[in-house]
């Protein structure tokens, strides 16, 4: 693949699992393969690990990554992982609702960060004005809701979305180690978005 070394080349491959062909590998990925370099490895390594962790399964580990991809705008992955939930089960409507919830929270973490930012009653007390019934009776059930919601907060850097939601999900009996691992798929998943 790309004339490069092999250790480049079975970094590269992982892509093709995902079903992101040679001719999907944009520039910088062409780069990275051909000057061998030691992050392909990492980034495969890192993928992997965070799509296999014990606590989530495949299922709500590729909605996860697709609520990534969607608030990255990466059409690429945004398509991959929507395949792979698919195939672990995953319904039009849990689809529909892991783009609804990416949108929202993109609000909400703006709004909230700025009301965190500025320290001001004024701000802190009035009303959002956003309307959030999907969060109400989320079709994934509470806690994944919550789970992505923590992801999409924590991939766009809202303190206090961030803590909100890890908050809800402890007081619901979800894991700090299942947390932990929702958080680091986000991060590994928004790396690859850069990336592809």
């Amino acid at each position: 693949m790309l004339g490069v070394a092999k250790t480049a080349d079975s970094a590269v491959d992982f892509l093709k699992d995902f079903g992101i062909t040679e001719t999907n590998l944009n520039d910088n990925v062409r780069l990275l393969a051909e000057t061998n370099s030691r992050y392909l490895r990492d980034i495969k390594i890192n993928v992997n690990n965070a799509l296999q962790a014990v606590t989530l399964v495949k299922k709500e580990a590729y909605l996860i990554a697709l609520a990534v991809a969607v608030n990255e705008k990466n059409p690429l992955l945004e398509n991959v992982f929507s395949k792979n939930a698919r195939a672990e089960g995953a319904t039009d409507e849990e689809l529909a609702e892991i783009i609804s919830c990416t949108s929202l929270l993109n609000a909400n973490n703006i709004y909230f960060r700025f009301r965190h930012f500025m320290k001001d009653d004024y701000y802190t007390n009035a009303q959002a004005g956003i309307k959030m019934s999907i969060m109400a009776n989320p079709i994934l059930g509470k806690e994944l809701f919550e789970l992505v919601s923590l992801v999409i907060s924590a991939v766009n850097g809202c303190e206090l979305c961030v803590t909100s939601h890890e908050k809800t999900l402890l007081a619901n009996g979800t894991n700090k180690q299942r947390i932990h691992d929702a958080v680091r798929l986000g991060a590994v998943i928004r790396s690859l978005s850069v990336l592809v």
